[in-house]
């Protein structure tokens, strides 16, 4: 099905005042980080998998297949006996989680009246021995975003979610921290698949920034992060705070797929944040970002070029370990992504 332009459909707004939790942990339920549907007892309506979507949900009021209404989410048909709708969701990576964000977003007459969560930590496919509560029924409304805290701290690769008898969700999101293994040997810093999360930004005009750290290649130029073309003295910049403290032995800049509107070059400064604990919070996350501006410089400016992954790794400084690192851009432009390793010390 070809889906009208975004311009013609009505997009969920954002939650004005999420959690803490919510702001600094991983989409651990991101389908652009690797989250999967991988089970549902019903997808009349709408398949399972865009409940896993990145963006924030799009109603189209005209839109119909030959199911009946197109909704960008989860949608079970009407129940018309015992029992209840569920759907088992591969987590990205394996992690704690902090909580949920289960999102009715564009289902008004159509919402479950409650849900429950689920979750399991196995090598392969759950079982039903393999599950454990670790969020009670609780109540969901009509079109909006219902923040939920989980009070486990063990580590999880796989959630259910069960809706209470049917009806739609438009996204899940599961927000915690992935479980970093090291193992001593050389880890991704920057991967948002470890839990590397980005904390400040001078412009995000275009793309997604948070993709700046997803896996693999950028798949096109909106699959990164792109400020708007800058008018004025300077420079954009983005701040990175690592998956664990280390010592960065190897680097990479990707500028895939931006062509006429890539930086001119790009330098990174770096900073050992750890005294200030990890689970800062907003107000520190803030004043971490102000601070990058007089941190040690990691790689000087180093020239880019379009569409191409920059090995910079002669380029840095050895500055021993850090926590943060800033990106900055000369003088604006895109990034699809953003390679660090390094040991954890």
């Amino acid at each position: 099905m070809t889906l009208p332009p975004v311009s013609d459909g009505v997009i969920q707004p954002e939650a004005e005042n999420p959690p803490a939790w919510a702001r600094s942990g991983i989409n651990l339920a991101s389908a652009g980080l690797g989250a999967e549907a991988i089970a549902a007892t019903d997808e009349f309506f709408a398949p399972a998998s865009r409940m896993l979507a990145d963006a924030p949900a799009i109603f189209y009021p005209d839109l119909y297949d030959d199911n009946g209404k197109w909704m960008d989410g989860w949608e079970s048909r009407r129940r018309r006996g015992p029992g209840h709708d569920m759907c088992v969701v591969k987590l990205a990576a394996p992690g704690r989680i902090f909580g949920f964000d289960v999102d009715t977003a564009h289902f008004t007459g159509n919402y479950p009246p409650a849900c429950r969560i689920e979750g399991a930590c196995v090598d392969g496919v759950p079982t039903d021995k393999d599950w454990a509560e670790i969020l009670p029924v609780s109540p969901l409304g009509a079109s909006a975003h219902h923040f939920f805290t989980c009070e486990s701290r063990e580590t999880f690769t796989h959630v259910r979610l069960h809706i209470h008898p049917d009806g739609g969700v438009g996204r899940l999101r599961v927000y915690g921290r992935p479980a970093l293994e090291t193992g001593g040997e050389e880890v991704e810093l920057a991967a948002a698949l470890g839990g590397a999360r980005i904390i400040g930004y001078s412009d995000a005009h275009y793309g997604h920034p948070w993709r700046l750290l997803a896996p693999g290649r950028g798949e096109n130029m909106g699959d990164g992060w792109e400020t708007r073309r800058r008018r004025e003295p300077g420079s954009d910049w983005i701040v990175i705070q690592l998956a664990a403290r280390g010592r960065i032995e190897r680097a990479l800049i990707d500028t895939a797929h931006f062509k006429g509107n890539f930086p001119d070059s790009a330098s990174i400064q770096a900073a050992d944040m750890s005294a200030m604990g990890r689970d800062m919070g907003p107000e520190m996350d803030r004043a971490v970002t102000v601070a990058s501006m007089f941190w040690e410089e990691l790689l000087p400016p180093q020239k880019l070029m379009a569409d191409h992954e920059h090995d910079v790794t002669g380029g840095l400084k050895d500055i021993g370990p850090v926590t943060h690192v800033r990106l900055n851009i000369h003088p604006d432009g895109g990034i699809s992504r953003l390679k660090l390793w390094g040991k954890v010390e």
